[in-house]
């Protein structure tokens, strides 16, 4: 087959689709990659790593878009590339469908195919392509956050571990999941006092087993919630339901309890945020203020680190696509139904529930159409 790697276009995302030893492998199976001019660079591969793989180099995404049966991204599709999709071709990247309504009516005018590598299951319900940049971004959260408590970025002006005679800061992370999980080891590793909340008993209780007394659990329904918020110098909005829009837990009024310079880093900004006050900024211009308190939303936080995500998305990532270019999606979605879990828009039709339902299609059963 023929794959496509366009350079990303949204701003400030730096990572690629595939990196040189990806391409490698894929040529050794028989297939044919074009990679965008510089398309890589800027993650720290460059052309002749790119050639040296066995691909070839094009000058424009348009002739890319022309040319491959298979579309390797990482962000989902932007207006100029939608209008680029061709009908039946295979488009394989991050989508985030339930707080893009736009790009959903695009992609089903284009009648092409398209998978969101973050509604790929595993046997256990996991979402293992998601997973790589939710511990990237759970990492950088935390980082993010910090910086923003610094006086000259308007937060409080506190140090996050705290220092002798200063208390350390008090840090909520909403949601026990892959981004919860790795903001809490940077916040304990920085000394932070740290609560994470979320709905699953057994879930804390693997936290804890993980982080012991440096952690203070919180089950959801047990919880004054807005206390919580209001004690927070640093929320960290890691909520997540699988290819559907992130539920709001932190309401308007909610923000306004919190202190004056107080900082939310909202992770689950890709699908809507979890915050209400939350919209979505870019690298170039990360935060704004509400109420004096500071929002920090950047909507592809891996992207500030494209060479550490692009190597570690494409661990994920890659198998799946060798399956697919090898068998063809009918054959490789059919077999794998995990992987079918990843068909989000095919051929016009909504095939992902959840999707339809918040924009009003008639669902699609994948597994009845491919």
């Amino acid at each position: 087959m023929k794959i496509g790697v366009p350079k990303e276009i949204k701003p400030q995302e730096n990572r690629i689709g595939l990196t040189p030893d990806s391409v490698k492998i894929l040529v050794s199976e028989g297939h044919e990659v074009l990679v965008e001019n510089n398309g890589g660079f800027e993650a720290g591969f460059d052309n002749e790593q790119y050639k040296v793989a066995g691909a070839k180099i094009i000058n424009n995404a348009s002739d890319i878009f022309n040319d491959a049966e298979i579309i390797v991204k990482v962000k989902e599709p932007q207006k100029i590339e939608v209008d680029m999709i061709k009908e039946n071709q295979i488009i394989y990247t991050y989508l985030h469908l339930a707080a893009a309504k736009k790009l959903t009516e695009g992609l089903v005018k284009s009648k092409s195919i398209n998978i969101a590598y973050e509604t790929v299951t595993d046997d256990n319900g996991r979402l293992p392509l998601l997973a790589p940049m939710s511990a990237v971004a759970g990492r950088m959260s935390v980082q993010a956050g910090a910086h923003c408590l610094e006086k000259h970025q308007k937060g409080r002006g506190i140090l996050l571990g705290g220092a002798p005679g200063g208390e350390p800061a008090n840090v909520l992370i909403l949601g026990g999941g892959v981004v919860g999980e790795n903001a809490a080891i940077i916040a304990t590793g920085m000394r932070a006092k740290v609560h994470i909340v979320d709905k699953s008993e057994s879930r804390l209780k693997q936290l804890v087993k993980m982080f012991g007394n440096k952690i203070i659990p919180e089950q959801s329904e047990n919880i004054n919630l807005n206390k919580l918020v209001a004690e927070a110098d640093l929320l960290i909005g890691g909520v997540l339901i699988p290819g559907a829009e992130a539920p709001k837990l932190v309401t308007k009024e909610m923000i306004k309890l919190m202190k004056r310079g107080s900082v939310i880093v909202d992770v689950a900004i890709d699908q809507g945020g979890c915050v209400e006050t939350s919209k979505p900024t870019t690298h170039g211009d990360p935060t704004y203020i509400v109420d004096d308190v500071v929002h920090y939303c950047v909507a592809n936080m891996p992207g500030g680190v494209p060479r550490t995500s692009t190597l570690a998305l494409n661990t994920a990532t890659l198998p799946f696509l060798v399956k697919l270019a090898n068998k063809g999606y009918q054959k490789a979605l059919s077999e794998d139904k995990n992987f079918l879990a990843g068909l989000n828009v095919f051929k016009g039709q909504v095939t992902y529930k959840a999707v339809a339902d918040v924009f009003g299609y008639q669902y699609a059963d994948p597994a009845k159409i491919i």
